[in-house]
């Protein structure tokens, strides 16, 4: 038996399917909805939504949980600003995962807003920025501010793309861990990421 709609119920059912409808066109069908986060790297889904804000920090608790456990890495990749190419960054992720490593890939066009609550709700120890448009010193301090202020300060951010060398002293000075440029051997990052971290668990 169907009910009457009201006006306020109907009005409701077409505000969510207007906010649902772009992630249903985004991708086939098969992959859940919420998967924006983990593209095809991972076989799980998260519950996290890109656009919320940042709502709580990470706990002294929860830091040291994730420091002294013995699951995978967790590194997230993002593409922050207007850069559309994101080529290389898959190429990283796939590296990284192929390590062993569990790799959240975000998609292009992020926010630092977006890339500090992603790394916050995934809860990673890596966070690696592919910067290929030229706004790496306006977009990099903003993503470190963002990502102190979840209180991520142990998290480690590589920087990766066309970064010119006198930029790179400037942003190790802001707390980038490591710059590394087009041509850079996969496997150095992969044992860059395992050496860096296990020198801040010792």
């Amino acid at each position: 038996m169907i009910r009457n709609t009201s006006p306020i119920e109907f009005r409701l059912l077409v505000y969510y399917i207007l906010r649902r409808l772009p992630r249903l066109c985004a991708y086939p069908a098969p992959i859940p909805l919420r998967a924006s986060l983990r593209f095809w790297y991972n076989d799980h889904t998260v519950g996290h939504s890109p656009t919320s804000p940042l709502h709580h920090q990470r706990t002294p608790e929860r830091s040291q949980r994730t420091a002294m456990s013995d699951e995978k890495i967790r590194v997230l990749i993002a593409k922050p600003g207007l850069d559309g190419h994101d080529r290389g960054a898959k190429v990283i992720a796939r590296a990284l995962r192929d390590a062993g490593m569990e790799v959240i890939y975000t998609g292009l066009r992020q926010t630092p807003e977006m890339i500090a609550e992603a790394a916050l709700q995934e809860d990673v120890r890596v966070v690696g920025l592919s910067i290929l448009s030229g706004a790496h010193m306006a977009l990099v301090p903003r993503i470190l501010e963002h990502l102190r202020a979840a209180g991520l300060d142990d998290v480690l951010v590589l920087v990766g793309g066309i970064i010119p060398d006198d930029d790179i002293p400037a942003l190790r000075e802001q707390g980038v861990s490591a710059v590394f440029g087009p041509g850079t051997n996969t496997a150095d990052i992969v044992r860059f990421i395992r050496t860096a971290l296990a020198d801040l668990s010792a």
